[in-house]
């Protein structure tokens, strides 16, 4: 029977495309993530990898051995996690990847208690704003919207994905009124760029009939931060467009309100992403229904919607 180890490191050097990269998640050397690529080869008979000086591709042999081991792989993994977690409880270090402001906002502050709990699980916390491959940089969960669901990976909705329009309390004081998404070309915007493309994305607005319309304000100015966006509206620098999530807080101290409040952008839901497997870690499983437990017991899905 092979070793977990060397098809372990099989599996990891097929995801990552190298055997240095793979080497770097398993906190090996290169060297000992191809030995026991090339032991595991010899065992089984077959060439499961092309190598070239610059690449590392799988052989049809390769590929078909990739499909068949590495969801039993993470199957097996996972018990053998949970049977060696603390007195039975749930263990390990979590890394989870979420929003720099949704994740300060809202998770952070559960950490006492969600450690009050699991004494034995040690946060590895990732906050940005980008979206991250999950498996290939080895998350055991992930909060965002937008994701793409690759292969392995599931979702959990938490709420819906709204973006409202917002300014300064007293914005209007100083400009023209809007009554319709029509006026919004006579005033200055505040975007937000995409991570990925590090573009301004062009939303389009719609109320509760589907009417649709464009956000067609002036780029007064690109932001990379939601929070930060929602900062320049609340000094009277124009209007921003962010999600719910980033602005409910702005909105519910009134350092910010509403601008045509019966308009909204669809950006989506806002979603738990962990690996599909069928025995999951149990210091995941935790997280999953925690966070879960959470958004129900503060509303949080119905404060998130933009109505």
């Amino acid at each position: 029977m092979e070793s977990m180890t060397s098809i372990e490191c099989f599996v990891r050097s097929a995801e990552a495309g190298s055997f240095s990269e793979a080497a770097r998640r398993l906190g090996l050397t290169s060297a000992a993530v191809g030995k026991n690529v090339a032991r595991l080869e010899a065992s089984l008979g077959v060439r499961l990898f092309q190598r070239s000086t610059r690449s590392l591709t799988l052989t049809e042999a390769g590929e078909r051995f990739l499909a068949e081991v590495s969801g039993g792989l993470a199957v097996i993994q996972s018990a053998v996690a949970n049977l060696a977690s603390a007195d039975g409880q749930p263990a390990g270090s979590l890394k989870i990847s979420m929003g720099t402001g949704f994740g300060r906002t809202y998770i952070v502050p559960l950490l006492r208690d969600f450690l009050t709990r699991y004494p034995a699980i040690t946060p590895d916390w990732h906050f940005d704003n980008r979206r991250v491959d999950m498996i290939a940089e080895g998350f055991d969960a992930a909060i965002g919207g937008g994701f793409e669901l690759p292969p392995g990976v599931v979702a959990r909705t938490l709420s819906p994905g709204h973006g409202v329009l917002v300014a300064a309390p007293d914005y209007f004081e100083h400009h023209s009124q809007l009554k319709s998404p029509a006026e919004l070309p006579q005033h200055d915007g505040i975007f937000i760029r995409s991570p990925q493309t590090g573009r301004i994305r062009p939303w389009s607005l719609r109320n509760q009939t589907n009417e649709q319309a464009p956000a067609a304000m002036r780029v007064r100015m690109t932001m990379s931060d939601p929070d930060a966006a929602c900062e320049a509206a609340q000094s009277g620098l124009g209007i921003a467009l962010v999600s719910m999530p980033n602005a409910l807080r702005y909105l519910e101290s009134g350092l910010l309100k509403r601008v045509l409040p019966a308009w909204y952008v669809d950006m989506g839901t806002l979603s738990l992403y962990f690996p599909a497997q069928k025995l999951l870690p149990a210091k995941t499983r935790a997280f999953v229904d925690y966070v879960v437990e959470h958004f129900r017991t503060q509303n949080l899905a119905k404060r998130f919607s933009a109505f």
